[in-house]
């Protein structure tokens, strides 16, 4: 078996030698064309971009042949299946509804199961998620439930809830947590009499910890204290830390809150998409806790990092304030060169703004005790991009969210520091952080050098006041996406200030040939494809893109099929289509078996807004989200 590494354990095998005092000496001078974009600007052998050093760029990356991808690149596919490459198997792992324990009842399809049901199944919408090893051959998964589809949980379509209705929705909501052990040909199955098996949704009762723990704004009729929170729901992706513990990350819980009252909006709740009218769940009906009239501050609650044991069923989950408050898309940790805990983060909202934590404390290898503490104290920052006209590359800094620094003060209406922590976006704004195409997902390579965030898309950019074109959003109305990669000056994550350029911009060269919706030049139309989503690295550097994005094969995305994740090669730019999924899904969730040998990904979605889907059972059944499982036929590393 090969021996891999901890995803915390920086890979010192293939890094140049580098200057720690000359690291933004040299900087991109890529022309904003199509042409020249990827060739002059983003594909660049490591070390080289970013490190002052003379840049050696490739000739162009669509002719590039990586060392790093084995697998022939599989077409596009709009039929109701999972494609896979040639030499690959895909099997579906656990499907929403499926039952977690021995007592747990079978899936009913039509609908009219009670709520008492989805409390004990697997919950709907998996999305992010995280393989804990237990040994070589058993683990636990922790898999967010994101939402759910009321077309196919109520047999009424959430056109009629009923207040246990209202628990149902609730219970497909949340966290899934549950074991799995290996069987034949690197194949798992659900463990279902596990001790580690657990369902967390939308109201189990949660720690409000750090600095708005216990704030005005924090504290409730049902919890005067303002520090026991119930629930967690909208959880999008994820991360997971050094000791051991999931990160969950609440996104859209805006719209989960309404009334039927007559409301004035503050501009703290508008900020951050509050209103009379929900995203059509219907909770304010029968629960409220989720009435933004009788409850206006129980939305303060929710948009946080939730960290939670998955190794103890019987342990409370931890909203950590500390990391601020926003529609957290994923967190991805690093342990700093000086010990410092760093995790960057994403605002998944058009124009919204990229985060990151730097712990007030050092993690110590070991004293997990201690370690569970660094996510309660430490600064927020917010990205601010620079570049020059007609240039995709630059130099951006880490703005400080501080009290008294960088305009947050009283009277620019900051009163101190928790305000700052629980109303984060206002700041942002305050310190002229930088708008952005929807930052999704963030992943850091294995040698902790190169940082990655998918910008999923922004039909605002342009259009809308405040979001100019420019810098790492080059385009207007972007419809199509791109990756954003940056570098921290002497690779430290702590240090205020970085360089960046663009790994890819994703576009359609059949139907925008010449232009930058053609997208760059490791776009063709073999792999092209929309709204780039979860993102992550294996242990040999294989960046894996998940998308999220139009599937009509139709107008500004002929040709592109069905939701896809491809594979891309962070160094030569190369990227190969290696999966597509069924109709009307999301392809999003990754992590893998200690081994690489099992990749676990998630269908989100399929068949939604009754779209002609029955995946993954097929005839005439129920689409339903699941996990499922790739594996190489001859046993091998994924991807290789």
């Amino acid at each position: 078996m090969t021996t891999r590494m901890s995803p915390f354990e920086r890979r010192e095998d293939d890094i140049d030698p580098r200057s720690e005092t000359s690291q933004l000496t040299k900087m991109i001078d890529a022309s904003l064309s199509r042409r020249k974009f990827l060739g002059a600007a983003s594909v660049m052998t490591a070390g080289a971009f970013m490190a002052g050093m003379p840049v050696s760029a490739l000739a162009s990356s669509t002719k590039a042949n990586s060392k790093l991808m084995g697998f022939s690149a599989v077409p596009v596919s709009t039929d109701d299946t999972i494609v896979v490459p040639e030499g690959y198997n895909a099997q579906v792992l656990i499907r929403w509804g499926d039952g977690l324990f021995p007592t747990s009842p079978k899936f009913d399809p039509t609908g009219n199961a009670p709520s008492s049901h989805q409390e004990v199944q697997f919950g709907d919408n998996n999305d992010g998620m995280t393989f804990f090893p237990l040994s070589d051959d058993r683990g636990v998964l922790a898999v967010n439930n994101e939402y759910c589809n009321n077309e196919y949980l109520f047999p009424h379509q959430g056109k009629k809830m009923t207040a246990d209705d209202v628990k149902k929705s609730q219970a497909a909501h949340g966290i899934s947590i549950f074991e799995i052990k290996r069987t034949t040909n690197n194949n798992w199955e659900l463990v279902v009499d596990s001790k580690y098996n657990r369902r967390i949704t939308a109201n189990t009762e949660m720690s409000i910890t750090g600095p708005a723990a216990g704030q005005p704004d924090m504290q409730t009729s049902a919890d005067k204290a303002g520090k026991k929170a119930l629930g967690t729901f909208g959880n999008c992706a994820n991360g997971f830390t050094p000791w051991g513990t999931y990160l969950t990350c609440e996104e859209n819980f805006n719209g989960y809150f309404g009334t039927k009252s007559d409301i004035k909006i503050t501009k703290e709740q508008k900020r951050y998409g509050l209103g009379k009218e929900d995203s059509g769940y219907g909770w304010s009906l029968h629960d409220e806790r989720f009435d933004v009239a009788k409850n206006p501050n129980e939305a303060n609650r929710h948009g946080w990092i939730v960290e939670i044991d998955p190794m103890d069923p019987s342990s409370t989950p931890m909203k950590r304030t500390a990391m601020g408050r926003f529609k957290h898309e994923n967190v991805a940790v690093v342990i700093n060169k000086d010990g410092h805990i760093v995790a960057y983060m994403g605002d998944d909202e058009r124009g919204e703004h990229l985060y990151r934590f730097v712990s007030k404390n050092k993690y110590v290898k070991g004293n997990d005790a201690a370690n569970r503490k660094l996510l309660e104290e430490g600064t927020v920052y917010v990205a601010k991009f620079s570049a020059d006209d007609g240039k995709i590359g630059g130099t951006g800094q880490w703005m400080e969210l501080t009290h008294g620094k960088n305009g947050l003060t009283k009277e620019n209406g900051f009163p101190n520091q928790e305000y700052i922590h629980m109303y984060t976006r206002l700041a942002a704004t305050q310190v002229g952080a930088t708008t952005m195409d929807r930052p999704e997902w963030i992943a850091v390579h294995p040698n902790q050098d190169y940082v990655f965030c998918t910008l999923t898309n922004n039909k605002n950019r342009g259009v809308k006041e405040g979001q100019p074109v420019g810098g790492p959003n080059p385009r207007e109305a972007n419809n199509y996406g791109q990756i954003l990669r940056w570098r921290q000056v002497n690779d430290d994550h702590a240090h205020p200030t970085f360089a960046w350029d663009l790994y890819v911009m994703a576009g359609n060269p059949e139907v925008h040939k010449g232009t930058l919706y053609a997208g760059s030049d490791n776009i063709n139309n073999d792999n092209m494809f929309n709204s780039p989503d979860g993102l992550g690295f294996d242990a040999d550097g294989r960046m894996w893109i998940q998308t999220d994005g139009k599937y009509s094969n139709k107008g500004d995305y002929a040709g592109m099929g069905n939701n896809s994740m491809l594979c891309g090669d962070p160094k030569t730019g190369e990227i190969r289509r290696f999966l597509t999924g069924p109709i009307a899904c999301e392809i999003t969730g990754l992590t893998f078996s200690p081994d690489y040998k099992t990749m676990f990904i998630g269908v989100q979605h399929p068949g939604e807004e009754l779209e002609p889907s029955h995946w993954p059972d097929g005839g005439n059944s129920t689409p339903r989200s699941a996990l499922v499982m790739i594996t190489k036929k001859d046993g091998g590393v994924i991807g290789s």
